[in-house]
């Protein structure tokens, strides 16, 4: 080998000097235009909250104004603040602990993480030359007719050495072009994970609150149930009696009823709001989990700092998919222009020839042979330039892409806002009608026992006050997502879980 090495190296200097220079121009250009960053088309102030005119002798327009001055005067940001931290509800923790651990879509997106990786690293290698190593033996049988006499009708050859399949030469950074874009790709397909993780955990609390909203409805349909099968009892004595009339019997034997199909209704919602938990999760609810929390924002959800608009950018994975999907656009012009220009590629071989395997690396025995082509297009019938309008095209798609989904952040954003600042003073104006309701259901079955008034409004009082009842725990159940909904849409501190952990980034780029 040290023969083999020293023939090389005073034979082929200056093909080899030539061809490490020009492997060296492959780092000197790219023809992808400039990425700059599109301005935000929202505006850079959230925008005015609602003005609540109620009574504030009641303190319900003070309460949500404080709110929402408190909202959004901190200056912490919501990215410091984790999920782990936000739900306070240490059974909803737990369930959602579960759902990172066994979500099918969360173990999908992880997986297409890892294809678009390795994807990116295809496509870096397309960049490197490709050379293997081979020995072969040629054994050839000629006919009686070919032979030459005294020569031997079967003769081998055997050929071994280093081969350089045909490399392309990345004058005009078209692989580097094509590697950008696949490694931006790669960057979007992460961050889509990101999104896929919150939305799991945002799902599984909403999903959670929504079967805890089933089950304190189904215990006031059961309470309303009970108390109206009283009602039912006083009014058939009073019947029985002669005091009451048919309408007053059948009035109340409707409300019961009514809260009869009632109980059956919740039942089936809260059986289904506990299948569609499960699936979530990702597993059977059948461990031992903590006692939850009172159904409340302020005994599960702590309050939210809100910060600018234009943190959106930097927090949301949506918009910052967007993004590296804008970026990986603009590497795909560079490849685009590239390919109006020549393409050189190298195939080579370095090795040995000889009859007998003996003599393979024997001195004589010793070849190369280099095979540089230039491709140069000339006339294609314009498929150059329509794939370079493509490429544009598609770069301006991602630019409106990349704005909308700002549009859109911001949009969700302020519709939060206005609820956070708004649910507080409904809470209060729904607590004190249910409690007029109350009172006014009392004064009416006290009427009607006293027989100044019929049945009919102590069955309107009955009834005003099941809705004002049921409207309170849909009316928390709301605020309870749309806190969530805030903490979402101002993209919150989510990810500090096992999405980075199972799919780590790659080093190259890290810049970008």
């Amino acid at each position: 080998m040290k023969h083999f090495h020293a023939l090389f190296t005073k034979r082929h200097n200056l093909h080899t000097a030539g061809l490490f220079f020009v492997l060296l121009l492959q780092t000197g250009c790219t023809l992808a235009p400039e990425y700059k960053q599109p301005a935000a088309p929202i505006s850079t102030n959230w925008p005015e909250l609602p003005k609540i005119d109620l009574d504030l002798a009641r303190g319900t327009a003070e309460l949500s104004k404080q709110n929402a001055e408190k909202i959004t005067s901190t200056q912490q940001t919501v990215a410091d603040l984790g999920w782990e931290e936000f739900f306070r509800d240490p059974r909803l923790r737990a369930l959602i602990g579960l759902g990172l651990e066994n979500n099918r879509d969360l173990r999908i997106a992880v997986s297409r993480i890892e294809q678009a990786r390795a994807q990116y690293g295809v496509q870096v290698g397309q960049q490197f030359p490709n050379i293997s190593l081979s020995i072969s033996d040629v054994t050839t049988s000629l006919p009686p007719a070919m032979l030459t006499p005294g020569v031997d009708p079967v003769s081998s050859n055997f050929l071994g050495g280093a081969s350089l399949a045909s490399f392309q030469l990345d004058l005009f950074g078209k692989l580097r072009s094509l590697s950008e874009a696949a490694f931006q790709s790669y960057l979007a397909t992460a961050e889509a994970g990101r999104n896929v993780r919150i939305t799991l955990i945002s799902n599984i609390a909403q999903a959670y609150f929504y079967e805890r909203m089933t089950e304190l409805t189904l215990e006031l349909v059961d309470k309303t149930l009970k108390s109206r099968q009283e009602a039912y009892s006083i009014v058939l004595k009073r019947f029985d009696a002669g005091i009451a009339t048919d309408l007053d019997l059948n009035q109340a034997r409707g409300l019961l009823d009514a809260a009869a199909a009632n109980l059956a209704q919740y039942a089936r919602l809260k059986s289904r709001a506990h299948n569609a938990l499960v699936l979530l999760v990702g597993r059977p609810l059948t461990m031992e989990l903590p006692v939850a929390a009172p159904f409340n924002r302020e005994s599960v959800l702590v309050s939210i700092p809100v910060g600018l608009p234009s943190n959106l950018l930097t927090r949301r994975p949506d918009i910052r998919q967007s993004e590296r999907n804008l970026m990986s656009a603009n590497a795909n012009i560079g490849a685009a222009r590239a390919a109006f220009f020549p393409d050189i590629s190298l195939t080579g071989l370095l090795g040995t020839n000889s009859l007998t395997l003996s003599g393979l690396f024997k001195s004589g025995a010793y070849y190369w042979s280099i095979a540089p082509n230039l491709n140069l297009p000339i006339f294609n019938g314009g498929a150059l330039w329509a794939n370079l309008d493509l490429a544009k095209a598609a770069n301006r798609e991602a630019v409106n892409q990349y704005e909308k989904s700002i549009q859109t952040a911001f949009k969700e954003v302020s519709d939060a806002l206005a609820g956070e600042a708004t649910y507080g003073a409904e809470i209060q104006a729904t607590i004190a009608q249910q409690e007029a309701t109350r009172k006014a259901l009392e004064l009416s079955d006290m009427r009607y026992k006293m027989g100044i008034d019929n049945f009919l409004q102590a069955q309107i009082a009955q009834i005003n006050y099941f809705n004002a009842q049921l409207g309170l725990i849909v009316l928390r159940y709301n605020a309870l997502l749309n806190r969530i909904d805030l903490y979402k849409s101002l993209g919150g501190g989510w990810e500090t879980g096992d999405m980075e952990r199972k799919t780590p980034l790659l080093e190259p780029h890290a810049k970008n």
